[in-house]
């Protein structure tokens, strides 16, 4: 039923926090450009992520020279194809550096390797990191568990290749927003349950890691904002199906629902205030922390889905700014770690 609203389901719409002054013109702007997510709509949304959105110019992934990008096809999951990762890499120096593993954003139906992964360019160009960069199967086509297990697939194989990568085994890190934030949860219990690789860190932006909208912030946007509670149904109900929201989902597919957070990696989750995922990305925040896992959270206030990911779109917004900048330090520390 990926093409039912919430709205039909969750009837009732509580109050949000306002947006950022700042931020507060974007969301219609961006609404005119994105449609909500729905069947019909899914092949032009998954054509604008391929080609980008109107308005921003295209990153250039060599930085002008100071990264060298390859392709590469490595082992996916037992009885399942080939995964695709992008392999950033620094043109110049010696040595082994920190890795990156990194799982792109999309609501668990749009996106590819290269979607987001311009976040980490600047470690890759100044010599601090190596990134790899997962494609996953989407759904609705491929279904759970099929994108977590792509995801873990390319972990593997970047811990078995480190010293090929140019990466120190000891020092990788996984990282993901939105839907790439709760694969990256997910992909990060799967590592702890299976016994390998041992990640030193995780950072979640903005992650999407509960599929039962049981929380006021899963269902305090409709038809505003970005990722509102329908999109959000469809993403969930695309990866899950029929199980959404029902006793037998995968904690690996909806972090949320693990019972034991214990062993997990130091970590980083911010998000926004007017963010669908806000109550979830707070309540797993909380939980790492009483099980022993070093948190290091922020939440910003009237800060839209997305709100720092929009390039000059919202680049200009002082609350960007500081959520970028505080992200950039804990990374950074996580690399020189």
């Amino acid at each position: 039923m990926p093409d039912s609203a919430a709205g039909d389901i969750y009837p009732d719409t509580p109050t949000r926090p306002p947006f950022d002054p700042e931020l507060a013109p974007l969301p219609p702007m961006i609404r005119e450009v994105i449609p909500p997510l729905s069947a019909e709509t899914l092949e032009a949304t998954r054509a604008m992520s391929s080609d980008g959105i109107p308005g921003l110019e295209p990153v250039d992934l060599t930085a002008g020279g100071a990264v060298r990008v390859e392709e590469r096809q490595v082992p996916g999951p037992e009885g399942a194809p080939d995964v695709t990762v992008l392999i950033l890499s620094p043109s110049e120096g010696e040595g082994l550096r920190a890795g990156i593993y990194f799982t792109h954003g999309g609501g668990m139906v749009v996106g590819d390797r290269r979607t987001g992964v311009d976040l980490f360019l600047p470690y890759v160009a100044e010599g601090l990191a190596v990134v790899v960069s997962v494609e996953y199967r989407l759904a609705p086509e491929h279904p759970d568990p099929a994108p977590i297990e792509d995801c873990y697939a390319g972990l593997l194989w970047t811990a078995q290749n480190a010293g090929e990568l140019g990466v120190d085994p000891e020092r990788i890190l996984i990282a993901g927003a939105s839907a790439g934030g709760g694969l990256a949860a997910g992909t990060a219990l799967l590592a702890r349950d299976r016994g390998r690789p041992q990640l030193s860190h995780q950072v979640l932006i903005c992650p999407m890691l509960d599929d039962r909208f049981e929380t006021h912030s899963s269902r305090m946007l409709d038809q505003e904002g970005c990722w509102d509670r329908n999109d959000n149904l469809y993403g969930w109900t695309a990866l899950l199906g029929e199980r959404r929201g029902g006793p037998d989902v995968s904690p690996y597919a909806a972090p949320a629902r693990a019972e034991d957070l214990a062993g997990l990696p130091r970590t980083c989750i911010d998000v926004g205030s007017v963010d669908t995922f806000r109550d979830e990305a707070l309540a797993y925040a909380g939980r790492l922390s009483e099980a022993g896992v070093l948190v290091d959270l922020h939440m910003w206030g009237g800060a839209f889905h997305g709100f720092d990911a929009l390039g000059s779109w919202g680049s200009f917004a002082a609350v960007s700014r500081a959520s970028v900048a505080a992200r950039d330090e804990f990374i950074r520390r996580a690399l020189e770690a």
